[in-house]
Protein backbone atom coordinates (compact mmCIF):
# COMPACT_ATOMS: atom_id res chain seq x y z
CA UNK A 1 0.00 0.00 0.00
CA UNK A 2 1.07 3.88 -0.71
CA UNK A 3 1.97 5.67 2.08
CA UNK A 4 -0.75 7.76 2.37
CA UNK A 5 0.60 11.53 2.18
CA UNK A 6 1.30 10.12 -1.41
CA UNK A 7 -2.21 8.39 -1.78
CA UNK A 8 -4.18 11.50 -2.67
CA UNK A 9 -1.05 12.46 -5.45
CA UNK A 10 -0.65 8.89 -6.89
CA UNK A 11 -2.87 6.88 -9.19
CA UNK A 12 -1.84 2.97 -9.97
CA UNK A 13 -1.54 2.72 -13.22
CA UNK A 14 -2.94 -1.07 -14.92
CA UNK A 15 -1.62 -2.88 -17.81
CA UNK A 16 -3.37 -2.03 -20.93
CA UNK A 17 -6.02 -4.57 -21.96
CA UNK A 18 -6.16 -3.04 -25.43
CA UNK A 19 -2.80 -1.41 -27.68
CA UNK A 20 -1.88 -0.22 -31.06
CA UNK A 21 0.94 -2.53 -32.60
CA UNK A 22 2.52 0.89 -33.16
CA UNK A 23 2.45 2.18 -29.35
CA UNK A 24 3.59 -1.47 -28.52
CA UNK A 25 6.58 -1.25 -30.23
CA UNK A 26 7.84 1.91 -29.35
CA UNK A 27 7.03 0.16 -25.37
CA UNK A 28 9.63 -2.61 -26.64
CA UNK A 29 11.78 -0.26 -28.36
CA UNK A 30 12.40 2.00 -24.87
CA UNK A 31 12.81 -1.04 -22.90
CA UNK A 32 15.53 -2.53 -25.23
CA UNK A 33 16.94 1.07 -24.86
CA UNK A 34 17.12 0.76 -20.84
CA UNK A 35 18.21 -2.17 -20.48
CA UNK A 36 21.01 -0.76 -22.44
CA UNK A 37 22.30 1.30 -19.22
CA UNK A 38 24.26 1.38 -16.86
CA UNK A 39 23.65 3.26 -14.17
CA UNK A 40 21.02 6.05 -13.54
CA UNK A 41 18.49 5.42 -15.76
CA UNK A 42 17.21 8.22 -18.69
CA UNK A 43 14.17 10.15 -18.53
CA UNK A 44 11.82 8.36 -21.23
CA UNK A 45 9.98 10.99 -22.79
CA UNK A 46 6.64 10.51 -24.19
CA UNK A 47 5.43 13.21 -26.58
CA UNK A 48 2.34 13.78 -28.97
CA UNK A 49 -0.85 14.23 -29.43
CA UNK A 50 -2.59 11.34 -28.19
CA UNK A 51 -2.34 11.42 -24.24
CA UNK A 52 -4.22 7.70 -23.57
CA UNK A 53 -1.58 6.39 -26.30
CA UNK A 54 1.27 7.65 -24.19
CA UNK A 55 -0.26 6.07 -20.61
CA UNK A 56 -0.71 2.40 -22.75
CA UNK A 57 3.35 2.86 -23.80
CA UNK A 58 3.95 3.81 -20.10
CA UNK A 59 1.83 0.71 -18.61
CA UNK A 60 3.50 -1.66 -20.60
CA UNK A 61 6.55 -0.03 -20.21
CA UNK A 62 6.88 -0.77 -16.85
CA UNK A 63 5.43 -4.22 -17.45
CA UNK A 64 8.12 -5.28 -19.56
CA UNK A 65 10.31 -4.22 -16.80
CA UNK A 66 8.71 -5.60 -13.96
CA UNK A 67 7.54 -2.68 -12.33
CA UNK A 68 4.51 -1.31 -10.62
CA UNK A 69 3.69 2.25 -12.33
CA UNK A 70 2.01 5.12 -10.86
CA UNK A 71 0.95 8.11 -12.28
CA UNK A 72 1.69 12.02 -10.87
CA UNK A 73 -0.37 14.98 -12.70
CA UNK A 74 2.77 17.71 -13.21
CA UNK A 75 0.29 20.33 -12.07
CA UNK A 76 0.43 18.53 -8.17
CA UNK A 77 4.06 18.91 -8.30
CA UNK A 78 5.09 21.80 -5.47
CA UNK A 79 7.03 25.18 -6.35
CA UNK A 80 8.41 25.10 -3.05
CA UNK A 81 12.31 23.34 -2.82
CA UNK A 82 11.19 22.12 0.98
CA UNK A 83 7.93 20.69 -0.21
CA UNK A 84 9.11 19.42 -3.46
CA UNK A 85 12.20 17.70 -1.11
CA UNK A 86 9.46 15.83 1.07
CA UNK A 87 7.88 14.95 -1.70
CA UNK A 88 11.23 13.40 -3.50
CA UNK A 89 11.81 11.44 -0.60
CA UNK A 90 8.62 9.80 -0.15
CA UNK A 91 8.51 8.58 -3.39
CA UNK A 92 12.00 7.22 -3.40
CA UNK A 93 10.57 5.18 -0.33
CA UNK A 94 7.84 3.77 -1.68
CA UNK A 95 9.54 3.10 -4.98
CA UNK A 96 12.05 0.82 -3.64
CA UNK A 97 9.63 -0.59 -1.23
CA UNK A 98 6.73 -1.46 -3.99
CA UNK A 99 9.26 -2.17 -6.84
CA UNK A 100 7.66 0.82 -8.52
CA UNK A 101 8.12 3.60 -11.37
CA UNK A 102 6.61 7.33 -11.87
CA UNK A 103 4.70 8.34 -15.09
CA UNK A 104 4.29 12.15 -15.08
CA UNK A 105 1.49 13.70 -16.46
CA UNK A 106 1.26 16.80 -18.19
CA UNK A 107 -0.73 19.25 -18.81
CA UNK A 108 -1.75 23.28 -19.76
CA UNK A 109 -1.63 23.99 -15.73
CA UNK A 110 1.86 22.46 -14.61
CA UNK A 111 4.60 24.68 -13.75
CA UNK A 112 7.00 24.13 -16.29
CA UNK A 113 9.72 25.45 -13.65
CA UNK A 114 8.83 23.08 -10.63
CA UNK A 115 8.80 20.04 -13.08
CA UNK A 116 12.52 20.70 -14.78
CA UNK A 117 13.72 20.94 -10.83
CA UNK A 118 11.96 17.43 -10.03
CA UNK A 119 12.59 15.53 -12.52
CA UNK A 120 16.78 15.03 -11.94
CA UNK A 121 16.01 14.47 -9.02
CA UNK A 122 13.47 11.17 -9.31
CA UNK A 123 15.76 7.77 -9.55
CA UNK A 124 14.88 3.95 -10.92
CA UNK A 125 11.88 4.42 -14.18
CA UNK A 126 10.62 8.18 -14.70
CA UNK A 127 8.16 8.64 -17.48
CA UNK A 128 6.82 11.93 -18.64
CA UNK A 129 4.40 12.43 -21.42
CA UNK A 130 2.52 15.43 -22.38
CA UNK A 131 1.99 17.14 -25.99
CA UNK A 132 5.62 18.41 -25.42
CA UNK A 133 8.79 16.98 -24.02
CA UNK A 134 9.78 19.42 -21.36
CA UNK A 135 13.58 20.74 -21.18
CA UNK A 136 15.74 18.78 -18.83
CA UNK A 137 19.05 18.47 -17.08
CA UNK A 138 20.37 14.95 -17.69
CA UNK A 139 19.98 12.06 -20.28
CA UNK A 140 16.68 11.33 -21.44
CA UNK A 141 15.08 8.98 -24.91
CA UNK A 142 12.43 10.74 -26.73
CA UNK A 143 9.52 9.17 -28.50
CA UNK A 144 6.36 10.51 -30.26
CA UNK A 145 3.07 8.84 -29.50
CA UNK A 146 0.69 9.64 -32.10
CA UNK A 147 -2.94 9.02 -32.43
CA UNK A 148 -4.22 6.39 -34.73
CA UNK A 149 -5.34 7.02 -38.66
CA UNK A 150 -8.18 5.30 -39.71
CA UNK A 151 -6.58 1.86 -40.91
CA UNK A 152 -4.96 1.41 -37.00
CA UNK A 153 -8.48 2.46 -35.53
CA UNK A 154 -9.95 -0.10 -37.48
CA UNK A 155 -7.61 -3.06 -36.84
CA UNK A 156 -8.11 -1.82 -32.86
CA UNK A 157 -12.16 -2.12 -33.05
CA UNK A 158 -11.58 -5.78 -34.79
CA UNK A 159 -9.04 -6.85 -32.01
CA UNK A 160 -11.58 -5.62 -29.24
CA UNK A 161 -14.87 -7.02 -31.04
CA UNK A 162 -13.56 -10.58 -31.80
CA UNK A 163 -15.69 -12.47 -33.74
CA UNK A 164 -18.41 -9.89 -34.06
CA UNK A 165 -16.29 -7.49 -35.92
CA UNK A 166 -17.29 -9.47 -39.36
CA UNK A 167 -20.94 -8.59 -39.08
CA UNK A 168 -19.90 -4.94 -37.95
CA UNK A 169 -17.75 -4.32 -41.07
CA UNK A 170 -19.32 -1.30 -42.26
CA UNK A 171 -20.16 0.18 -39.39
CA UNK A 172 -16.17 -0.26 -37.95
CA UNK A 173 -15.68 1.62 -41.39
CA UNK A 174 -17.78 4.27 -40.21
CA UNK A 175 -16.75 4.62 -37.03
CA UNK A 176 -12.96 4.57 -37.66
CA UNK A 177 -13.33 7.13 -40.37
CA UNK A 178 -15.71 9.62 -37.96
CA UNK A 179 -13.83 9.46 -34.62
CA UNK A 180 -10.58 9.38 -33.35
CA UNK A 181 -10.66 6.96 -30.64
CA UNK A 182 -7.57 5.53 -28.47
CA UNK A 183 -7.44 2.33 -27.29
CA UNK A 184 -8.73 2.62 -23.91
CA UNK A 185 -11.84 4.33 -24.94
CA UNK A 186 -12.38 1.66 -28.06
CA UNK A 187 -12.10 -1.14 -25.19
CA UNK A 188 -14.57 0.90 -22.63
CA UNK A 189 -17.27 1.10 -26.12
CA UNK A 190 -16.84 -2.30 -26.79
CA UNK A 191 -17.57 -3.74 -23.22
CA UNK A 192 -20.60 -1.94 -23.10
CA UNK A 193 -22.10 -2.88 -26.28
CA UNK A 194 -23.94 -6.45 -26.78
CA UNK A 195 -22.89 -7.59 -30.27
CA UNK A 196 -25.17 -10.50 -31.05
CA UNK A 197 -27.81 -7.82 -32.06
CA UNK A 198 -25.48 -5.76 -34.93
CA UNK A 199 -28.11 -2.96 -35.85
CA UNK A 200 -28.17 -2.22 -31.87
CA UNK A 201 -24.70 -2.98 -31.66
CA UNK A 202 -23.98 -0.48 -33.99
CA UNK A 203 -25.83 2.50 -32.72
CA UNK A 204 -24.77 2.09 -29.55
CA UNK A 205 -21.11 1.86 -30.66
CA UNK A 206 -21.71 5.32 -32.46
CA UNK A 207 -23.53 7.00 -29.05
CA UNK A 208 -20.63 5.78 -27.02
CA UNK A 209 -17.81 7.18 -30.10
CA UNK A 210 -19.30 10.11 -29.57
CA UNK A 211 -19.33 10.33 -26.01
CA UNK A 212 -20.94 13.45 -24.12
CA UNK A 213 -18.89 16.36 -25.56
CA UNK A 214 -17.56 17.63 -22.11
CA UNK A 215 -14.66 18.95 -23.50
CA UNK A 216 -16.68 21.33 -26.26
CA UNK A 217 -18.89 22.37 -23.68
CA UNK A 218 -17.05 25.71 -22.11
CA UNK A 219 -16.08 26.92 -26.11
CA UNK A 220 -19.62 25.33 -27.88
CA UNK A 221 -22.93 24.79 -27.78
CA UNK A 222 -24.23 21.34 -28.25
CA UNK A 223 -27.08 21.54 -31.47
CA UNK A 224 -29.09 18.26 -31.35
CA UNK A 225 -30.10 17.83 -34.97
CA UNK A 226 -33.75 17.68 -35.82
CA UNK A 227 -33.71 19.21 -39.66
CA UNK A 228 -34.00 17.36 -42.50
CA UNK A 229 -33.58 17.81 -46.37
CA UNK A 230 -37.34 18.35 -46.34
CA UNK A 231 -36.80 21.23 -44.30
CA UNK A 232 -34.44 23.03 -46.66
CA UNK A 233 -35.38 25.19 -49.17
CA UNK A 234 -32.78 25.91 -51.31
CA UNK A 235 -32.16 26.24 -54.76
CA UNK A 236 -30.94 23.12 -57.01
CA UNK A 237 -27.57 23.89 -57.49
CA UNK A 238 -27.34 24.91 -53.94
CA UNK A 239 -28.88 21.65 -52.68
CA UNK A 240 -26.45 19.34 -55.12
CA UNK A 241 -23.16 20.68 -53.13
CA UNK A 242 -24.62 19.79 -50.11
CA UNK A 243 -25.22 16.90 -50.95
CA UNK A 244 -21.63 15.82 -52.81
CA UNK A 245 -20.05 17.59 -49.10
CA UNK A 246 -22.72 14.48 -47.47
CA UNK A 247 -20.60 12.28 -50.03
CA UNK A 248 -17.32 13.09 -49.59
CA UNK A 249 -18.00 13.13 -45.09
CA UNK A 250 -18.85 9.63 -45.87
CA UNK A 251 -16.23 8.16 -47.92
CA UNK A 252 -12.96 9.85 -46.53
CA UNK A 253 -11.89 6.45 -45.05
CA UNK A 254 -12.29 4.94 -48.63
CA UNK A 255 -10.61 7.62 -51.00
CA UNK A 256 -7.94 9.27 -48.27
CA UNK A 257 -6.96 5.43 -47.21
CA UNK A 258 -8.14 2.56 -49.00
CA UNK A 259 -7.50 4.55 -52.46
CA UNK A 260 -4.38 5.73 -51.22
CA UNK A 261 -5.19 9.56 -51.60
CA UNK A 262 -4.13 10.48 -48.24
CA UNK A 263 -0.18 10.00 -49.23
CA UNK A 264 1.89 10.75 -46.71
CA UNK A 265 0.50 13.88 -45.00
CA UNK A 266 -2.23 15.80 -43.80
CA UNK A 267 -2.95 18.64 -45.53
CA UNK A 268 -6.05 18.55 -47.44
CA UNK A 269 -7.95 15.73 -45.62
CA UNK A 270 -9.85 18.09 -43.51
CA UNK A 271 -13.82 18.90 -45.67
CA UNK A 272 -13.62 22.19 -44.49
CA UNK A 273 -16.90 24.42 -45.68
CA UNK A 274 -18.08 28.13 -46.19
CA UNK A 275 -21.68 28.80 -45.67
CA UNK A 276 -22.29 32.87 -46.88
CA UNK A 277 -26.04 34.68 -47.42
CA UNK A 278 -27.73 36.70 -44.87
CA UNK A 279 -28.92 35.75 -41.39
CA UNK A 280 -31.69 33.69 -41.53
CA UNK A 281 -31.21 31.88 -45.06
CA UNK A 282 -30.79 28.35 -43.87
CA UNK A 283 -26.72 28.58 -42.98
CA UNK A 284 -27.32 26.90 -39.54
CA UNK A 285 -30.28 25.13 -40.42
CA UNK A 286 -28.37 22.84 -43.61
CA UNK A 287 -25.67 22.34 -41.01
CA UNK A 288 -28.15 20.82 -38.84
CA UNK A 289 -29.46 18.62 -41.62
CA UNK A 290 -25.98 17.40 -42.75
CA UNK A 291 -25.00 16.59 -39.08
CA UNK A 292 -28.34 14.85 -39.11
CA UNK A 293 -27.68 12.71 -42.41
CA UNK A 294 -23.92 12.01 -41.05
CA UNK A 295 -24.80 10.98 -37.52
CA UNK A 296 -22.55 13.38 -36.47
CA UNK A 297 -22.45 15.84 -33.00
CA UNK A 298 -22.98 19.35 -34.24
CA UNK A 299 -21.70 22.21 -31.90
CA UNK A 300 -21.77 26.02 -32.35
CA UNK A 301 -18.98 27.67 -31.48
CA UNK A 302 -18.96 30.28 -28.81
CA UNK A 303 -16.47 32.41 -30.57
CA UNK A 304 -16.38 35.05 -26.91
CA UNK A 305 -15.08 31.74 -25.45
CA UNK A 306 -12.69 31.42 -28.28
CA UNK A 307 -11.08 34.89 -29.14
CA UNK A 308 -8.68 36.33 -26.21
CA UNK A 309 -7.00 39.77 -26.37
CA UNK A 310 -3.81 38.08 -25.16
CA UNK A 311 -1.12 37.06 -27.26
CA UNK A 312 -1.44 33.28 -27.65
CA UNK A 313 -4.26 32.96 -26.21
CA UNK A 314 -6.70 32.28 -28.79
CA UNK A 315 -4.72 29.82 -30.81
CA UNK A 316 -4.73 27.83 -27.48
CA UNK A 317 -8.60 27.48 -27.50
CA UNK A 318 -8.47 26.92 -31.07
CA UNK A 319 -6.16 24.19 -30.53
CA UNK A 320 -8.72 22.87 -27.70
CA UNK A 321 -11.80 23.51 -29.84
CA UNK A 322 -10.12 21.31 -32.25
CA UNK A 323 -8.38 18.28 -30.73
CA UNK A 324 -11.94 17.85 -28.60
CA UNK A 325 -13.70 17.77 -31.81
CA UNK A 326 -11.11 15.39 -33.27
CA UNK A 327 -11.81 13.00 -30.94
CA UNK A 328 -15.65 12.73 -30.94
CA UNK A 329 -16.39 13.38 -34.92
CA UNK A 330 -17.86 16.37 -34.06
CA UNK A 331 -19.24 18.54 -37.46
CA UNK A 332 -18.02 22.14 -36.37
CA UNK A 333 -20.06 25.16 -36.59
CA UNK A 334 -17.93 28.56 -36.68
CA UNK A 335 -21.32 30.96 -36.80
CA UNK A 336 -20.79 34.68 -38.01
CA UNK A 337 -16.98 33.81 -38.21
CA UNK A 338 -15.96 37.19 -39.63
CA UNK A 339 -15.01 38.27 -35.90
CA UNK A 340 -12.05 35.56 -36.26
CA UNK A 341 -11.83 34.15 -39.47
CA UNK A 342 -11.71 37.45 -41.20
CA UNK A 343 -8.75 39.18 -44.04
CA UNK A 344 -5.69 39.41 -42.48
CA UNK A 345 -4.24 42.24 -40.96
CA UNK A 346 -1.18 44.03 -42.62
CA UNK A 347 1.76 44.32 -39.74
CA UNK A 348 1.54 47.40 -37.69
CA UNK A 349 2.39 46.06 -34.28
CA UNK A 350 3.25 42.83 -32.24
CA UNK A 351 -0.83 42.25 -31.82
CA UNK A 352 -1.06 42.25 -35.75
CA UNK A 353 1.34 40.17 -36.30
CA UNK A 354 -0.09 37.43 -33.28
CA UNK A 355 -3.35 37.18 -34.95
CA UNK A 356 -2.21 36.73 -38.46
CA UNK A 357 -0.28 33.81 -36.38
CA UNK A 358 -3.98 32.72 -34.81
CA UNK A 359 -5.01 32.80 -37.93
CA UNK A 360 -2.74 30.58 -39.97
CA UNK A 361 -2.47 28.15 -37.20
CA UNK A 362 -6.51 27.93 -37.91
CA UNK A 363 -6.00 27.21 -41.59
CA UNK A 364 -3.21 24.68 -40.63
CA UNK A 365 -5.83 22.63 -38.47
CA UNK A 366 -9.06 23.14 -40.88
CA UNK A 367 -6.91 21.24 -43.65
CA UNK A 368 -5.93 18.17 -41.57
CA UNK A 369 -9.37 18.08 -38.95
CA UNK A 370 -10.66 15.05 -40.08
CA UNK A 371 -14.50 15.83 -39.44
CA UNK A 372 -16.66 18.72 -41.12
CA UNK A 373 -15.75 22.25 -39.98
CA UNK A 374 -18.28 24.90 -41.50
CA UNK A 375 -17.92 28.32 -41.33
CA UNK A 376 -20.85 30.75 -41.60
CA UNK A 377 -20.80 34.49 -42.98
CA UNK A 378 -23.05 37.17 -43.83
CA UNK A 379 -20.00 39.05 -45.61
CA UNK A 380 -18.24 36.22 -47.91
CA UNK A 381 -15.63 39.37 -48.76
CA UNK A 382 -14.79 39.76 -45.05
CA UNK A 383 -12.70 36.25 -45.86
CA UNK A 384 -9.39 36.75 -47.44
CA UNK A 385 -8.70 34.84 -50.87
CA UNK A 386 -6.09 32.78 -48.93
CA UNK A 387 -8.23 31.51 -46.80
CA UNK A 388 -11.32 30.83 -49.65
CA UNK A 389 -8.93 29.26 -51.57
CA UNK A 390 -7.86 25.93 -48.80
CA UNK A 391 -12.01 25.21 -48.37
CA UNK A 392 -13.42 22.44 -50.02
CA UNK A 393 -16.47 23.70 -50.50
CA UNK A 394 -18.20 27.13 -51.13
CA UNK A 395 -22.11 27.42 -50.57
CA UNK A 396 -24.00 30.60 -51.15
CA UNK A 397 -27.10 30.37 -49.47
CA UNK A 398 -29.31 33.49 -51.72
CA UNK A 399 -31.94 35.32 -50.55
CA UNK A 400 -35.15 33.19 -51.08
CA UNK A 401 -37.43 34.04 -53.84
CA UNK A 402 -41.00 34.05 -54.03
CA UNK A 403 -41.19 30.62 -55.20
CA UNK A 404 -39.10 29.64 -51.92
CA UNK A 405 -40.56 31.61 -49.79
CA UNK A 406 -43.86 29.94 -50.62
CA UNK A 407 -42.14 26.78 -50.06
CA UNK A 408 -41.38 27.53 -46.64
CA UNK A 409 -44.50 28.88 -45.74
CA UNK A 410 -46.23 25.76 -47.10
CA UNK A 411 -43.42 23.60 -44.79
CA UNK A 412 -43.07 26.06 -41.61
CA UNK A 413 -46.03 24.94 -39.60
CA UNK A 414 -45.80 21.48 -37.61
CA UNK A 415 -48.47 18.77 -38.64
CA UNK A 416 -50.52 19.78 -35.04
CA UNK A 417 -50.77 23.39 -35.49
CA UNK A 418 -54.60 24.02 -36.05
CA UNK A 419 -54.90 26.55 -39.22
CA UNK A 420 -57.02 28.90 -40.96
CA UNK A 421 -57.31 28.98 -44.64
CA UNK A 422 -54.16 30.31 -45.36
CA UNK A 423 -52.88 31.78 -48.65
CA UNK A 424 -49.73 30.77 -49.47
CA UNK A 425 -49.27 33.04 -52.81
CA UNK A 426 -49.78 36.06 -50.87
CA UNK A 427 -48.15 34.91 -47.97
CA UNK A 428 -44.63 34.62 -50.47
CA UNK A 429 -45.34 38.20 -51.33
CA UNK A 430 -43.56 39.01 -48.60
CA UNK A 431 -39.53 39.60 -48.40
CA UNK A 432 -38.73 37.55 -45.89
CA UNK A 433 -35.86 35.26 -45.10
CA UNK A 434 -36.19 31.52 -43.55
CA UNK A 435 -35.03 32.64 -40.60
CA UNK A 436 -38.01 35.49 -40.11
CA UNK A 437 -40.58 32.96 -41.72
CA UNK A 438 -40.18 30.90 -39.13
CA UNK A 439 -40.07 33.88 -36.34
CA UNK A 440 -43.77 35.13 -37.89
CA UNK A 441 -45.11 31.52 -37.44
CA UNK A 442 -43.89 30.95 -34.30
CA UNK A 443 -45.46 34.27 -33.21
CA UNK A 444 -48.78 33.97 -34.83
CA UNK A 445 -48.74 30.68 -33.27
CA UNK A 446 -49.13 32.22 -30.19
CA UNK A 447 -50.90 34.90 -30.58
CA UNK A 448 -53.94 32.22 -31.86
CA UNK A 449 -53.19 30.46 -28.77
CA UNK A 450 -53.95 33.72 -26.78
CA UNK A 451 -57.34 34.12 -28.89
CA UNK A 452 -58.20 30.43 -29.01
CA UNK A 453 -58.25 30.52 -32.45
CA UNK A 454 -56.53 28.41 -35.75
CA UNK A 455 -53.70 30.11 -37.02
CA UNK A 456 -55.03 32.68 -39.65
CA UNK A 457 -53.77 35.73 -41.52
CA UNK A 458 -54.85 38.11 -39.50
CA UNK A 459 -52.43 36.60 -36.69
CA UNK A 460 -49.46 36.32 -39.39
CA UNK A 461 -50.25 40.19 -40.29
CA UNK A 462 -49.79 40.96 -36.62
CA UNK A 463 -46.75 38.50 -36.24
CA UNK A 464 -45.00 40.03 -39.64
CA UNK A 465 -45.37 43.62 -38.16
CA UNK A 466 -43.65 42.59 -34.87
CA UNK A 467 -40.81 40.92 -36.71
CA UNK A 468 -39.97 44.03 -39.31
CA UNK A 469 -40.11 46.02 -35.78
CA UNK A 470 -37.53 44.81 -34.86
CA UNK A 471 -35.64 46.18 -37.82
CA UNK A 472 -37.68 49.12 -37.17
CA UNK A 473 -39.63 48.84 -40.40
CA UNK A 474 -42.77 47.72 -41.57
CA UNK A 475 -44.07 45.29 -44.32
CA UNK A 476 -45.35 47.25 -47.40
CA UNK A 477 -49.10 47.65 -48.18
CA UNK A 478 -47.58 45.61 -51.54
CA UNK A 479 -46.57 42.84 -49.52
CA UNK A 480 -49.50 42.19 -47.35
CA UNK A 481 -52.02 43.78 -49.57
CA UNK A 482 -55.21 41.08 -49.36
CA UNK A 483 -53.85 39.24 -46.21
CA UNK A 484 -57.29 40.35 -44.04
Amino acid sequence: YLDHRLAALLEAVPPASLMADAHRDIAERAADQLAEQAGRLPTVMLSGDDPDGQRDVAATLAQTLGVALFALRAADIPAAAHEQASLISLWQREAALLGAGLLIVQGDDAAPGALSRFIPQIDGLLIVSGTHAPCIDGDSLHFTVSKLDAPGQRLLWQSALGDAADTLADTLDSLASQYRLGARRIAACVRQVDAADPAQAAASLHRLSRGDGTALSDMAQHIVPCATWDDLILPEAQRRTLQQLAVHARHRITVHHDWGFAGKGARGLGIATLFSGESGTGKTLAAEVLAGELGLALYRIDLSAVISKYIGETEKNLRKVFDAAEDIGALLLFDEADALFGKRSEVKDSHDRYANIEVSYLLQRMEAYRGLAILTTNHKTALDAAFQRRLRFVVHFPYPDAVQREAIWRSIFPAATPLAALDYAKLARLNATGGNIRNIALSAAFLAAEAGTPVGMAQLLRAAHLEAGKREKSPTDAETRGWV
